[in-house]
């Protein structure tokens, strides 16, 4: 085994240089203006005195309470839990582990990284931004011991000059040893023998090589690493890269890296000194993002929050117990609530798993947060919202008929029905109300992907951020979002089309019982109010659902009406009841944390259902039953948008090849006749404005021969589906035509012959119709006719004045083609 790197102070020519550059570099921000020596006294007066280090004690610990103010949820650290220990106490694998980690060159330099104290100014205190890293063990120690966490200038100027005066007055043995002892792990143990008493039920000097990497991970983000949260894959991650690098610089062999990533950490069951911990981990991080850990936990503060203590112990009873039951019926592991007030975005419960504390079902995920589940069904109310805002009604007809949407003849999409049956025409609210899949991706593409996505984002939904990289399937649930997100969504609907940010703390206070945050409200119009109601009208109508899930699913409430959606994925990974009254919206999942199958049954109506309608007879009882509003009625002028799905097309025909009629056609032989037919939507409308003219060219959408071709077939399977026989014709006139034109040979007179008053004319017919007459007429004036062979007359004309005359023959066959020849004579 290599030979570890001993520990030795810096020579101290590196010392004289490091006080150097510190005097240069302060002095220079000091003297910069005419008052700068007298500045540099003001800023470092008040420093606290470094030999206190030792003797330091935490302040007050942050609570985090309910919305009432009454129920502490949580202490952020309350009495710290903290044993110091003398250095050699430490394992010589944590403290290697910890060099590598927070500060290589710790026995090296003196007190300060210059290089990264710069650059923290310039993109922390300039910039207002945050930097990664830099900070000594040195100017960390600093940080936790003597200053709040703003970032200005002159913090940053204070925590510079006192690890300087920290590196002067104590060994690098002290300092290393202050910082062990002191430093934040994470969940209230502060110092490395608490945290190793905290996780694994050991002292620091008996820690694994393992279990010494992962706690020398946790510093830099306890609250986010922490081995009881939902970032544990990036923790296992951060402690195999401090194992990495201490291979690398030679703490370690090569053997040793394989026998630390391979040997299983244990970790220690939670203590359950918290009240709804998901929900505090929530809030926790968000506080430890904004103001910093140490703060957090030092400063005293007081969280209110917008948590529902009673509904959210109803909500994690109702989990746990419907969750044991899942789990012995469809084997489904876990089950996740979130709940707000959709009139004001506040949250209102969070129930992330049926135990956090469970441990080796990772009980400790939020799964309510978790933006990798796929919604199934209840994804569709979306896009139905994003089709009625487009134009299209309720009433609008679809076909649920087996169809090809693939465009591509080297792939094929063809859903089908939790059921595999296709009912035919059905409106727009029964296929919503009924989840039926083919009208669904009809609605789909009709609304438009970039608008159904567009409208998502806008309610709530944070996880469809590229419309070119998502297909049809994602009205069938083929996204990824988060249950908190389709509580907020639905939370539109019920709010009459208003969003309302999200909202999880009402007002912090600090110790001195400033307020330092308040809750205001913030709200943003995304769906018109009638299309809001429109959609609440479906998802509540318990009729209209029936056919399909009943009189008495657990989606209907006799005394109260409750709109909901439910939805399964394929292979029953996951299932949902997404649904809200007028005080509350709530998200249902039920499934497996690593998307495992449950049992053939554990759709969302059976498996989610019941956990919804638990939840939401208590949320009645505590908030009302509010009744909604009911949506204006839409009306259309064109009959497809109003529930008529037979067309009806007039065309001109001809009367006698009863094909449509051309140019030649005579007027006598024109007919209009009503055709009753019927088709998709996309021969009516044009989807990109359906309230606007028909397309002239429909055919020339992507889908029109799919769809007109998926209703043919089903039309013919079904013989008991009354739709009218006759179509209209497709092609034309074909006896008018110019070579059905007679043709005319005047064979009496001869041309520019001299005429009498009276003279006798003859001509030959060539047509491939029977002649019913032929007419012969001079100079427009009508003569005589002839109706069968020989066609021969005495044209009678007097008198005849001395000029050019011309004789006119007309032919006509029995379908009144007409064949015309002049001839020209003199007198």
């Amino acid at each position: 085994m290599p030979r570890r790197k001993r520990y030795t102070h810096a020579p101290s020519r590196k010392k004289s240089i490091m006080k150097t550059m510190l005097v240069l570099f302060f002095g220079g921000l000091l003297v910069a203006g005419a008052g700068g020596a007298l500045a540099g006294v003001f800023l470092l007066r008040d420093l606290p005195n470094p030999f206190t280090i030792s003797e330091r004690k935490v302040a007050e610990s942050t609570k985090i309470y309910d919305r009432t103010g009454t129920v502490l949820l949580y202490e952020v650290h309350g009495e710290e839990k903290r044993t110091v220990v003398p250095f050699d106490r430490f394992s010589q694998d944590l403290k290697d582990a910890t060099i590598v980690a927070e500060d290589f060159n710790f026995y090296e330099h003196g007190g300060i990284d210059l290089r990264s104290l710069l650059r923290a100014v310039f993109v922390d205190v300039l910039r207002g931004k945050r930097a990664q890293g830099g900070s000594t063990i040195t100017q960390q120690l600093v940080k936790n011991a003597f200053l709040t966490p703003e970032k200005t200038l002159t913090r940053k100027i204070k925590e510079a000059v006192l690890s300087y005066k920290i590196e002067k007055s104590y060994t690098k043995e002290e300092i290393f040893s202050f910082y062990l002892n002191q430093i934040p792990y994470g969940s209230n143990a502060y110092g490395a023998e608490a945290a190793a008493q905290t996780f694994f039920g050991k002292s620091a000097a008996a820690l694994s090589l393992n279990e010494a990497a992962l706690l020398a991970a946790l510093p830099k983000a306890p609250s986010y690493y922490s081995p009881y949260g939902q970032h544990k894959e990036e923790l296992i991650a951060r402690k195999n890269n401090v194992l990495e690098r201490m291979q690398k610089v030679g703490f370690i062999a090569e053997q040793d890296l394989a026998r630390a990533k391979n040997e299983p950490l244990l970790f220690q069951k939670q203590r359950a000194d918290i009240q709804a911990p998901h929900f505090v981990a929530y809030v926790k991080n968000y506080l430890e993002e904004k103001y910093g850990a140490n703060y957090v936990e030092n400063a005293g503060l007081k969280v209110y929050t917008t948590l529902d203590y009673e509904l959210q112990k109803t909500a994690e009873e109702i989990v746990a117990r419907i969750g044991e039951e899942n789990e012995k019926k469809y084997n489904a592991q876990n089950a996740a609530l979130a709940a707000i007030d959709p009139a004001t975005g506040q949250l209102l419960t969070m129930v992330g798993s049926r135990d956090y504390f469970d441990i080796e079902r990772e009980g400790n995920y939020n799964v309510t947060t978790s933006k990798n589940r796929q919604p199934g069904s209840s994804f569709k109310p979306l896009a139905y919202a994003a089709f009625f805002q487009k134009g299209f009604t309720p009433d609008t007809v679809l076909f649920d008929v087996k169809t090809e949407f693939s465009a591509d003849p080297l792939q094929s999409y063809i859903p089908l029905n939790y059921d595999e049956r296709f009912r035919g025409p059905v409106s727009a609210k029964s296929a919503l109300a009924q989840s039926l899949n083919v009208p669904s991706v009809q609605v789909l593409y009709l609304a438009g992907m970039e608008s159904v996505v567009a409208l998502a984002h806008d309610m709530g939904v944070t996880t469809l951020t590229d419309p070119s990289a998502l297909g049809l399937s994602l009205v069938l649930g083929g996204g990824e979002v988060s249950p908190l997100d389709m509580a907020y969504a639905y939370g539109v609907f019920a709010n009459d089309g208003v969003r309302q940010e999200k909202a999880f703390i009402l007002k912090i206070e600090d110790a001195r019982g400033k307020i330092i945050e308040k809750w205001a409200p913030k709200s943003k119009e995304v769906l018109s109010k009638n299309v809001a109601r429109t959609i609440t009208a479906i998802l509540s109508d318990n009729a209209l659902r029936a056919p399909v899930f009943g009189e008495r699913s657990p989606l209907f409430f006799e005394s109260a009406q409750v709109a909901a959606k439910t939805g399964t994925t394929q292979k029953y990974r996951d299932a949902w009841v997404v649904g809200y009254t007028p005080s509350v919206s709530a998200a249902i999942w039920v499934g497996n944390n690593d998307g495992t199958p449950m049992e053939r049954g554990g759709a969302g109506i059976a498996a989610a259902g019941p956990i919804f309608r638990a939840f939401m007879e208590k949320a009645i009882q505590l908030k009302g039953a509010a009744s909604f509003p009911p949506p204006e009625p839409i009306y259309s002028a064109k009959p497809l948008l109003n529930g008529s799905y037979i067309g009806e097309t007039v065309v001109q025909i001809d009367k006698d090849s009863r094909k449509l009629v051309t140019a030649r056609t005579p007027p006598n032989k024109i007919e209009e006749k009503a055709f009753k037919e019927v088709h998709s939507i996309l021969h009516y409308i044009n989807k990109n404005d359906p309230l606007g003219d028909a397309p002239l060219t429909p055919q020339d959408d992507p889908q029109y021969y799919n769809w007109e071709v998926a209703i043919r077939d089903w039309i013919a399977e079904n013989k008991t589906f009354a739709v009218p026989s006759e179509m209209p014709p497709t092609q034309f006139d074909d006896i008018h035509t110019e070579q059905n034109t007679p043709r005319i040979i005047v064979l009496d007179p001869l041309p520019y012959t001299a005429v009498s008053d009276a003279f006798y004319a003859r001509a030959s017919i060539a047509a491939p119709f029977p002649i019913k007459e032929v007419s012969f007429s001079l100079d427009d004036g009508f003569a005589s006719s002839a109706f069968q062979y020989p066609y021969e007359t005495i044209v009678s004309a007097t008198p005849l004045s001395p000029r050019p005359h011309t004789l006119t023959v007309h032919a006509y066959d029995i379908y009144d083609n007409v064949g015309t020849y002049e001839l020209p004579l003199i007198r």
